[in-house]
C-alpha cells in the first residue's frame, strides 16, 4: 500500500466506526481489560477493519493489533523477525475517548525485518496527520517538520508516578503531564514543546510509530538500561523517548525505579 493509502484507510475507518461513538458510547460498549485499562466497541471494530485491509493488501504480512494481542499475546513474538509486519493501535488513548476527551488517535507502524520503515498517527478530532517514511522525514498534514533546539534545562513530560522514580536534583523542567495518549505525546516532541517523555511498561503499538518520527528528526528512544528500543524490545520495562540521543542516554542513566517495579 502507498503511504497515502494507509492514511486514508485510517481516516475512513475512524469516520465509520470511531467518531460516531465519540461521546455517544452506551454502557454496554465499554469494558475494562484491567482496572483503568478500557476497551470499547470502537477499539474492537476499528482494529478488525484495519487488520483485514492490511492483510488483504499485503498477503502474508503479520499484523500486531493491540486488542488481538491482548487476546493472544503470542502474536507479539514474531514482530522482530517478520519480513513485513504492521502494529495497529485502533484507538490510542481509549481512556480519553471514554471520558469524552478529543485527545485520542489511530496509529500504525510498518516494520520490515526489525526496522520501522513507515508510520502514521491520525488525530481524528484535531484533524492532524503525522506521517513518516524512513529517509524521507516526517510531516504534519503534508508539511515537513524540522528539528528544534533542546531546551535548557530539558523540558520533560510524563506522569507523576514516573517522576517519583527520579531524584529531585536531576534538573529537568517538568513541562507537561502525560496526555495518556502516545498519539498526542509524540507530536508534542515533534513540535518541540517538550524534549523527552518517560514511559513504564511500553507496548510496541504505542511507541513504534513515534520511534520512526523521532529518528527522522534526529531523536531516539532508549530503554532504561541504555539500549536502543525497537520492534524486538518486547521485554522493555521503561523507555525514554527524546528529541536528542544524548539527552535520552542521560535520562536513562538517571532512571531509578524501585526494586519491586
Amino acid at each position: 500500500m502507498q503511504t497515502d493509502e494507509v492514511l486514508q484507510l485510517m481516516i475512513d475507518v475512524a469516520d465509520r466506526v470511531i467518531r460516531p461513538r465519540f461521546r455517544a458510547l452506551g454502557g454496554n460498549e465499554v469494558d475494562e481489560k484491567s482496572p483503568g485499562d478500557f476497551v470499547t466497541v470502537a477499539d474492537r471494530e476499528s482494529e478488525e477493519l484495519l487488520t483485514a485491509e492490511l492483510l488483504a493488501r499485503n498477503p502474508g504480512c503479520l499484523v500486531v493489533g493491540e486488542e488481538a494481542s491482548f487476546t493472544d499475546p503470542a502474536i507479539l513474538a514474531g514482530l522482530g523477525d517478520a519480513d513485513l509486519a504492521f502494529t495497529v493501535d485502533p484507538v490510542d488513548g481509549t481512556g480519553n475517548f471514554v471520558k469524552g476527551s478529543p485527545d485520542y488517535a489511530v496509529m500504525i507502524a510498518e516494520v520490515r525485518r526489525n526496522e520501522v520503515t513507515r508510520s502514521w498517527i491520525w488525530q481524528p478530532e484535531a484533524g492532524r496527520a503525522y506521517v513518516a517514511e524512513r529517509g524521507a522525514g516526517v510531516t504534519c498534514n503534508g508539511e515537513l517538520l524540522m528539528r528544534g533546539e533542546t531546551h535548557h534545562p530539558a523540558r520533560a513530560g510524563g506522569t507523576r508516578r514516573i517522576w517519583r522514580q527520579f531524584d529531585s536534583s536531576d534538573g529537568f523542567a517538568i513541562a507537561a503531564g502525560s496526555n495518556f495518549c502516545a498519539g498526542f505525546d509524540y507530536p508534542q516532541l515533534l513540535r518541540g514543546e517538550v524534549d523527552f517523555f518517560v514511559y513504564g511498561k511500553p507496548k510496541p503499538w504505542d511507541h513504534l510509530p513515534g520511534l520512526l518520527m523521532l529518528q527522522e528528526l534526529g531523536g531516539t528512544i532508549v530503554q532504561a538500561n541504555g539500549e536502543d528500543y525497537g520492534p524486538a524490545s518486547l521485554d522493555a520495562r521503561a523507555i525514554c523517548s527524546a528529541t536528542d540521543p544524548e539527552l535520552a542516554g542521560i535520562v536513562a542513566a538517571r532512571w531509578n525505579p524501585p526494586e519491586t517495579a
